[in-house]
């Protein structure tokens, strides 16, 4: 994936309106209404503010937007994947992951430093046949996705042995960003941000060397990566507005 300029003489939005287009994205996110898995128990927990379930339809889309135009398969029971995840807020842009895991934006929006918001570690919880599946996948990208989803689903050491296999020339940049991803989200976050300073450039490096130097405190590096992404991310994107609203985070930090 590549990057596009910025058209010449396009005013830059406001922090308020990338705030708006990010939660804009949320609800229409929520409004296709395809394939929502069914709760379990019957009784809910209390939300001071409720929250939506996510639509796997597109998450989805979303969790593969990493890979470009490649045609990859689902893993089992996808639906209840989604609605098995925690809330997220520093996200990185790789395969399995999707902007509506940051559904809770009270914690950015309070300002101060977001370092301590990085979220590392945690039990592994992906179903027993979703592993099966992951160890099955032989082809790339195929692979990549499933060593995502097993990071998603914080089975870091098997992500990590998918992650050994050679990777076809035309997949080392997307392998060597999953390697970076994963890095991040089982809390090595220093040599991630490393990892992909160093990487070529390419929409989803630059958002996560923005997503990863806003969490580490660098306000300036955060906002020259996430406006380049910004740019080259389309607008019907969720990827696009979750780095709006990254970039807003960035810019309120000066």
């Amino acid at each position: 994936m590549t990057t596009t300029p910025e058209p010449a003489g396009r005013p830059k939005p406001s922090v308020a309106e990338m705030f708006t287009r990010y939660l804009s994205s949320q609800a229409a996110a929520q409004e296709q209404g395809l394939g929502f898995p069914e709760p379990a128990g019957d009784v809910e927990p209390y939300e001071a503010v409720p929250v939506q379930p996510v639509d796997p339809a597109p998450a989805w889309r979303d969790a593969v937007a990493a890979a470009g135009d490649a045609k990859l398969a689902t893993p089992p029971d996808w639906p209840a994947l989604v609605g098995a995840q925690e809330p997220a807020l520093d996200l990185t842009f790789s395969l399995g992951n999707f902007p509506q895991l940051v559904r809770h934006l009270h914690p950015l929006m309070a300002g101060g430093d977001v370092s301590g918001l990085r979220a590392a570690g945690g039990r592994a919880s992906a179903p027993a046949a979703v592993v099966e599946w992951a160890r099955n996948c032989r082809d790339y990208p195929q692979t990549l996705l499933a060593a995502g989803v097993l990071r998603l689903t914080r089975n870091y050491d098997a992500a990590a042995e998918l992650l050994k296999r050679p990777a076809p020339a035309e997949w080392k940049d997307a392998h060597a960003n999953e390697e970076a991803a994963l890095a991040w989200r089982s809390g090595r976050c220093e040599e991630a941000a490393e990892m992909w300073r160093t990487q070529p450039d390419s929409t989803p490096v630059l958002f996560n060397r923005g997503m990863a130097a806003l969490f580490l405190g660098d306000a300036a590096a955060a906002r020259e990566a996430l406006t380049r992404a910004v740019a080259a991310l389309p607008e019907t994107s969720a990827w696009h507005h979750l780095a709006c609203l990254y970039l807003a985070l960035a810019t309120a930090r000066g």
